[in-house]
């Protein structure tokens, strides 16, 4: 893949390198990192993607998202398509219910960017109209007056750009945006009517984010240009509302701009579920970037804020700095057995030989003591999963057969636990709704072929 960035030795930036090995080694115990890249001085210093993940393929960014909405908005103002204390209704007036309420009336696009809409519940809709629906939902407060995390009032900023530019976000993003920082081919999901999620949805490559934090950084300036007015980056930057206590030790209590979270040290960034990161250091002309799936999205900037934040400028010692440790493999080990089942559940029949599984039709490779990437399109998008290429690794262990699927595009892992007489676990590890666990069990005897037939299944959710 392309550098958008100029590489540079850490102790040429002023990263002791050491720092860099200790952080890296830090990662490696959190689980599910899946990517890392810091730069200092508009040089990458450190970068890493974890076997089996890589650095060139794209990866969901989920609400990381907002944060390009949100310059979307400020483009489309700079070019007077709009106005940031405009009326919603007047803006959206085809999708206003047909008597909008006083606090209906008063919301504007100030009150989206800072997520201080009014609502006291994320307002989704069932309909396949997601701003039509949000926009009938009642507003608990006056808009300015309470701060709620709320990826639908994204989607309405998504619709007033399509709305009043004639295209969609990732049309209108691409010729000012986009191309300019030699993004390639980004994707942005859609809901049923065409109008990009805006609050999630946006995959891009690892480096692609980078050389979003660094614009983010430059103020909005690109070479020798300025994309993104600077005033506008400084007003989305900064501590526009309070979402907590400043004080405290958390960095989701900081503060909220316009689709930005403040952090402590002075920092800011684009935040998306699981681990997407883009964290911007001003004071310390530094960016990092990270990409995962974690369960617990603290531990990563608490790595941050103790390791790499106070060695920065220091006269530290040199050292090689380490490649991470890839993710464990399944192990166990190969076997000439077959087994099969069906039922309704995320995956309807599944058959494993020696080196290969197969699922719903769709042959995979496996091996149980490494990674082994192959294309899943149909597999995936089933289950809510973006992107179309997994790792998969397996073998048995004892009596059961363990594959361990992740999606090299996402952040969702699936572990697989099929047994000899045909019973079936499977694990999302992450997603939306959290941890969930799929049972299936076996309501025939296995045939002569040693296959069973499961029309069983029950969802559990730990």
């Amino acid at each position: 893949m392309t550098h958008l960035l100029p590489r540079s030795r850490p102790q040429a930036q002023g990263v002791p390198a050491a720092a860099i090995a200790r952080f890296v080694r830090a990662l490696d115990d959190i689980p599910h990192v899946h990517t890392l890249t810091i730069a200092r001085h508009g040089h990458v210093v450190a970068e890493f993607a974890r076997p089996p993940y890589e650095r060139d393929a794209p990866h969901a960014l989920y609400s990381v998202s907002k944060s390009f909405t949100a310059i979307a908005v400020g483009l489309a103002i700079d070019e007077r398509r709009f106005g940031l204390d405009d009326r919603v209704v007047d803006l959206l007036a085809d999708l206003v219910p047909q008597h909008p309420s006083p606090r209906l009336e008063a919301l504007r696009v100030r009150h989206l960017l800072t997520m201080t809409t009014g609502h006291d519940a994320e307002p989704w809709a069932e309909d396949d109209d997601w701003a039509r629906g949000i926009l009938t939902a009642e507003l608990a407060f006056e808009p300015g007056t309470h701060w709620l995390y709320n990826t639908p009032a994204t989607h309405l900023l998504s619709q007033i750009v399509q709305t009043r530019t004639g295209e969609r976000l990732l049309d209108y993003l691409t010729p000012r945006l986009f191309e300019p920082l030699g993004i390639v081919a980004p994707t942005w999901l859609q809901n049923p009517v065409g109008v990009d999620a805006g609050g999630f949805g946006l995959s891009l490559r690892v480096e692609e984010l980078a050389a979003f934090g660094q614009l983010l950084l430059q103020r909005g300036r690109w070479n020798d240009r300025q994309l993104v007015p600077a005033e506008w980056i400084d007003q989305a930057t900064s501590r526009q509302v309070a979402n907590g206590t400043p004080s405290g030790t958390s960095d989701w209590d900081q503060g909220y701009g316009f689709q930005f979270w403040m952090c402590r040290h002075g920092a800011y960034r684009a935040d998306g579920a699981f681990g997407q990161y883009v964290v911007v250091l001003p004071e310390h002309d530094a960016v990092v970037t990270m990409t995962g799936g974690l369960a617990d999205m603290a531990l990563p900037l608490e790595a941050l804020w103790e390791i790499v934040l106070p060695a920065l400028d220091t006269v530290g010692e040199d050292a090689e700095v380490p490649a991470p440790r890839p993710i464990a493999p399944s192990g166990g080990e190969r076997r000439d057995i077959e087994a099969a089942f069906e039922y309704d559940g995320p995956i309807r029949r599944l058959c494993v030989s020696a080196t290969v599984l197969e699922i719903d039709g769709l042959e995979l490779r496996f091996a149980p003591d490494g990674w082994v990437v192959g294309s899943a399109g149909p597999l995936l998008h089933r289950n809510r999963v973006y992107g179309d290429h997994v790792a998969l690794s397996g073998g048995w262990q004892a009596d059961t057969f363990v594959a361990l699927l992740r999606a090299l595009e996402d952040a969702v892992t699936f572990r697989l636990e099929l047994t000899s007489e045909g019973r079936l676990t499977i694990t999302r590890d992450v997603g939306f709704e959290g941890t969930h666990v799929w049972e299936g069990a076996p309501s025939a005897e296995p045939d002569q072929s040693g296959s069973a037939a499961v029309d069983h299944h029950s969802v559990v959710s730990p």
